[in-house]
């Protein structure tokens, strides 16, 4: 299936467009700037989905829904968030369609006119908070922990699947808190949750720090975030999780009686990922060959494809491959038994290896005389012959030391494309490389947009705990107190 497969030191940007329309993962639709995601793709999605909402439950976390359209005025309440979505926004108008008056067609009807147009979300802050004034009177009602699924539009001129489109899937988080020490808290707190998720199911590496005042979400007093470093060295924004303050309480006045009596404004965080993370896995992983994919996101972790020339040949290869099958899944495992006729084995191989499946198992009649059976690992590409006898413990670790490859390919990746840099010289030179760039910054806007505009590097995060280390601006040679990470970014 590789055949005709753009290279990835060839031409970065086709390599993935040819992947994910190759793979199965998604396409372009006929909404401008909107996709449709496949099967495949979705079934990655999913999992991830399942993972991630699983991990927020279990920190009290608890789902609901918000509608999908929001008053223009409610967006209009809290100045720099209006001032930082105004440009993406889809807008409701009317509510009716007539046939024109020449009976050719359909148009708007202008007595349908919306007396207050209505916003497609773009986030869902402000019709959220309107809602917490009527949840919230007094301290016993916080904190309140809610999550939503849904889809968002943002307006978008350039748009790429998965990393940037019009229309995407996410979850969203919005809490509420007495105080805002918990507020920080949780914020921080799903900061460090999306990083372990990134790290231990995406085999992800990221860096989790805080961003710039310029690169800080609209109407956040304060934005952590979660960075990784994709395979042509750019950085990519895998999640964001906002400190709000009491931005959006005394925009929507939602206030709370504390034990002691008092009125006061509640304090809130924000959070949320989305399908960008499906290009994230995509570039930071896949290859020349195709998709790679970690055992713990990937739809089927095994599949088995018979090798036979008769029926007779095929019966007994099945009963045995469905018996592996079957302790597989014992095991937690997700298998497919591949027994279509139409297709030759030779081009089940090349689909599978493709579409990034982490073990394959080939059985033929000589296995069956043996007792045994071939098994590929698509991360490294290696096959061995093993014994049929303990093949789900043998497949089980496998499965585990392949999810730890992939993650340590990926780390040692980031290591030697991070860089340390002192004069802006050098770091013109490495931005120009590619990775991640760490140097000295005096802090200020003006220096920040300077770089950008010279080499469209920007400042990714400021790192938790970043060693404290006086010194000079790359740029400005005014005094800095720690240095920060720089690279090209998507």
């Amino acid at each position: 299936m590789a055949k005709g497969f753009t290279k990835r030191e060839e031409n970065y940007s086709e390599w993935y467009n040819e992947l994910v329309a190759k793979a199965d993962l998604a396409e372009h639709s006929d909404v401008r700037g909107c996709m449709i995601i496949k099967p495949y793709g979705y079934a990655i999605w999913e999992k991830m989905q399942a993972a991630l909402d699983k991990m927020l439950k279990d920190t009290g976390h608890s789902n609901a829904y918000f509608p999908l359209f929001i008053p223009k005025s409610y967006l209009s309440k809290e100045a720099a968030h209006v001032k930082g979505f105004a440009k993406e926004c889809a807008v409701v108008t009317h509510y009716r369609l007539k046939r024109a008056d020449n009976g050719q067609g359909i148009v708007v009807d202008p007595e349908a006119k919306l007396e207050e147009e209505l916003i497609i979300r773009p986030t869902s802050e402000t019709i959220i908070w309107n809602s917490y004034r009527k949840w919230i009177q007094s301290y016993r009602d916080l904190p309140i922990l809610v999550n939503q699924w849904a889809n968002v539009v943002r307006w978008e001129m350039r748009t790429r699947l998965f990393l940037r489109t019009t229309e995407f899937l996410w979850q969203e988080g919005h809490t509420a808190h007495a105080t805002e020490v918990e507020a920080v808290e949780e914020a921080e707190k799903i900061l460090h949750l999306y990083a372990d998720f990134a790290e231990n199911w995406m085999a992800l590496p990221v860096l989790k720090g805080i961003k710039t005042e310029s690169e800080r979400f609209a109407g956040a007093i304060e934005t952590y975030c979660i960075e990784g470093l994709m395979q042509d060295g750019k950085a990519l924004q895998c999640g964001t999780s906002h400190f709000l303050g009491q931005n959006f309480a005394k925009a929507f006045d939602v206030k709370f009686a504390t034990k002691e009596g008092r009125e006061e404004y509640v304090w809130a965080s924000s959070w949320g990922v989305s399908t960008r993370l499906m290009g994230a896995l995509i570039m930071a992983h896949s290859d020349d060959n195709g998709l790679v994919l970690p055992p713990k996101l990937a739809p089927q972790q095994v599949v088995i494809v018979p090798i036979y020339k008769n029926e007779d040949q095929l019966n007994q290869i099945s009963e045995k491959a469905i018996e592996i099958k079957k302790s597989l899944e014992a095991k937690g495992i997700s298998v497919k038994y591949d027994d279509r006729d139409t297709h030759k084995p030779g081009w089940k191989f090349a689909e599978y290896e493709f579409k990034g499946v982490p073990v394959r198992l080939a059985i033929g009649p000589r296995d069956m005389e043996n007792n045994t059976v071939e098994i590929a690992r698509r991360d490294t590409l290696e096959k061995d012959i093993v014994n049929q006898d303990g093949i789900a413990e043998r497949i089980e670790k496998l499965l585990e030391e392949i999810q730890q490859n992939i993650f340590q390919k990926a780390l040692k990746y980031r290591e030697d494309n991070t860089q340390h840099v002192d004069n802006f010289d050098d770091f013109k030179n490495a931005i120009e490389k590619g990775g991640f760039v760490v140097a000295h910054w005096d802090g200020t806007t003006k220096t920040e947009e300077k770089i950008k505009q010279e080499t469209k590097a920007t400042v990714r995060c400021i790192l938790f705990n970043g060693n404290q280390e006086a010194g000079k601006c790359v740029y400005s040679g005014n005094p800095s107190s720690q240095r920060v990470v720089f690279a090209k970014a998507y």
